[in-house]
């Protein structure tokens, strides 16, 4: 089985603002001495991996990354009957085995006698919440799941046997692909099997301010000619590259050896990559495109990036062909200077209409 499958993606995006960073502006990055648009791989890979798509091809097999699993067994527990005290206590020790409990300060506990009943509960509920974003594989869930239908039967809280809940092995295809880290119990932690890198524009840009107002629909305009709010935001448009590299062997590992959900993983993940857009701002800009060039890379060599290719800007009034250019330049190269990269390659051009997704999955899958 050749080991290694690299995607390179080209995708235009109209005037967007996909990803934010803290001051709400467009991501960027200085590449080649020019400012470059930036997606994270952080805002990709959660868009792909919340998708109907991959939900869809992956049914049972996707997990769940939350701090709050504590508040969803506590409310299951007290569902059946369970009284708060035990649920609460009982739920602390099934989160806390995923991470470290949050806890409230001194302060804080000394503050509840002030509060009413509802706003006591909100916060004493922040104590079954973990201090770390934990990733639960589905195999876990329904362990969580078990043990919360036996201890609310038999009105006894967990035991040291009944919280080994974690298991190494599992079949969540999102944490095999992404990895998960458990600061608190490492030896269940899971090497991701995908490296995405950060989508970049292959031109400069500049980021650009939208001035906005909205109009009060009962303001008729006989005392107040004026806009009801006043707003401002950035965007900016551009032509991304993104390259991402699966490790099969790993993936394969990751899932336990069953090599048909290996293949539904890498379809799933080829086809997000390519049809689903980060979901930053598209109510405001509808900037939803699919990569107009996709070029598929198998084999046992070591991996590169083809990011060097767009070092030097692309200029021009067709970005896409001559970004398609560069690439094919860029790849021929690294071939004459490196010999082979890859065994196998497959392309698809949705600007020429050659090639197809289907041949690029079965590339990525055979």
């Amino acid at each position: 089985m050749s080991r290694f499958v690299q995607l390179h993606l080209l995708t235009s995006y109209p005037p967007a603002n996909l990803n934010r960073d803290d001051l709400g502006r467009p991501k960027t990055a200085v590449m080649g001495g020019v400012p470059r648009l930036r997606v994270s791989s952080q805002s990709l890979k959660r868009a792909w991996r919340t998708s109907d798509i991959f939900a869809e091809a992956l049914k049972g097999h996707v997990g769940t990354r939350t701090k709050a699993m504590g508040v969803k067994v506590f409310n299951t527990l007290r569902e059946k009957g369970v009284k708060d005290k035990k649920a609460m206590d009982w739920a602390k020790s099934i989160a806390g085995v995923f991470g470290k409990p949050k806890t409230l300060s001194k302060k804080d506990k000394e503050g509840l006698k002030e509060l009413d009943e509802k706003e006591q509960r909100k916060k004493e509920m922040t104590e079954l919440e973990i201090e770390q974003l934990a990733h639960f594989s589905p195999e876990e869930k329904t362990a969580i799941d078990g043990l919360v239908d036996e201890i609310a039967s038999r009105d006894e809280g967990p035991n040291e046997e009944d919280l080994r809940l974690l298991r190494k092995q599992h079949t969540a295809a999102d944490i095999a692909l992404f990895g998960r880290m458990l600061a608190s119990s490492p030896a269940y932690n899971t090497e991701a099997a995908a490296q995405v890198a950060h989508a970049i524009s292959v031109h400069s840009v500049t980021v650009e301010d939208d001035f906005f107002t909205a109009v009060d629909d009962l303001n008729k305009g006989d005392e107040d000619l004026g806009a009801g709010h006043m707003g401002e935001t950035e965007f900016a448009a551009g032509l991304f590259y993104l390259y991402a590299c699966i490790d099969r062997e790993l993936l394969k590992e990751n899932l336990g050896g069953d090599q048909g959900l290996v293949n539904r993983t890498l379809s799933a993940l080829i086809e997000c990559a390519a049809t689903i857009a980060p979901t930053g701002k598209q109510n405001s800009f509808a900037s939803r495109a699919r990569a107009s060039y996709l070029l598929c890379e198998k084999g046992d060599q070591q991996p590169r990036s083809l990011s060097v290719a767009f070092l030097k800007p692309v200029t021009g009034s067709d970005l896409l062909s001559g970004a398609i250019e560069r690439l094919d330049q860029a790849l021929g190269n690294m071939d004459k200077v490196y010999g082979a990269c890859a065994d196998s390659r497959c392309s698809m051009n949705a600007a020429s209409g050659k090639g197809s997704l289907t041949e690029i999955v079965s590339c990525a899958t055979s």
